[in-house]
């Protein structure tokens, strides 16, 4: 090999060694066992939760969530399933059906595990077809208490199977400008060409900071979000702990017409690693 060429691949080798060497692993899970995801780093979102979406989130139920060979499978099914919220005469979205037409799964990390700045890292392969939502994403570990947007939110991934080879990054707060601190805004968005998604895995990760939060694919950078756009100072919402997210949402607001004839869909993830910025 040349010189010149040799010491290329030294500095490309060198830089890759230094950037790993910036992180340190604090959480994770490889999904190296078999069942239901590990109790004591993931609970369940359960019910008809948001965007008018059409499924109902099961709890601990293996038809839509469950561990094996390896994986976390995340399953959308059709599938007439009780809803126990339903109300006679109610018009809400939440309660006017008696039964479920679609089922699916929404785990995270609330309670069990939660982080201020660093690396999350998400190996997945996507479902396909109009309708699919799948999504990773975090909110802070305050929500309950102060509500959405104020407690932030960052979508480290979101995809839509009517538009089959994008994958966005999104960012949403409550106006710093307002004093009820209730109207939503939204910065830091971004979108990535991946073709096929569902045929490979690919890397979703964000990179953060009290300063800005960085979007990629693969490691590629695509979207970055300003921190003090959401407000300057300690009472930002993301520099305060937030949680982690992983859900199958079908139709709803975004995802929108849902083709029956896809159905049942798999959401497939092969790790989630956390880490901390060793210049901490």
């Amino acid at each position: 090999m040349r010189p010149f060429l040799l010491a290329i691949c030294f500095l490309a080798l060198w830089s890759q060694l230094a950037y790993a060497a910036d992180w340190k692993l604090v959480w994770s899970d490889e999904f190296e066992y078999e069942g239901l995801p590990d109790g004591k780093k993931w609970g369940y979102e359960e019910g008809f939760i948001r965007n008018n979406e059409l499924q109902y989130y099961t709890r601990a139920r293996r038809e839509n969530v469950r561990v094996a060979n390896g994986v976390l499978v995340i399953e959308g099914r059709r599938e007439r399933y009780r809803n126990p919220r339903y109300k006679p005469g109610s018009r809400s979205w939440k309660e006017k059906n008696r039964n479920a037409s679609y089922t699916s799964g929404s785990i995270n990390t609330l309670g069990k595990a939660s982080w201020r700045y660093g690396k999350v890292e998400v190996r997945a392969k996507l479902p396909r077809g109009k309708g699919v939502w799948p999504a990773i994403w975090m909110m802070g570990i305050n929500r309950s208490k102060i509500h959405w947007p104020r407690c932030g939110e960052i979508d480290i991934m979101e995809y839509v199977g009517k538009d089959p080879h994008k994958i966005h990054a999104n960012n949403h707060f409550a106006d710093p400008r307002r004093k009820d601190k209730a109207v939503h805004k939204s910065s830091g968005k971004g979108t990535i060409k991946i073709e096929e998604p569902w045929k490979d895995f690919h890397v979703y990760a964000i990179e953060w900071d009290e300063r800005e939060i960085r979007f990629f694919v693969d490691g590629k950078r695509y979207a970055k979000l300003n921190v003090d756009v959401a407000g300057e100072g300690p009472d930002n919402p993301f520099r305060k702990p937030h949680y982690l997210l992983l859900n199958l949402a079908l139709g709803g607001s975004w995802g929108g017409k849902m083709d029956d004839g896809v159905l049942p869909q798999k959401y497939v993830i092969d790790y989630v690693r956390v880490y901390e910025s060793r210049a901490r």
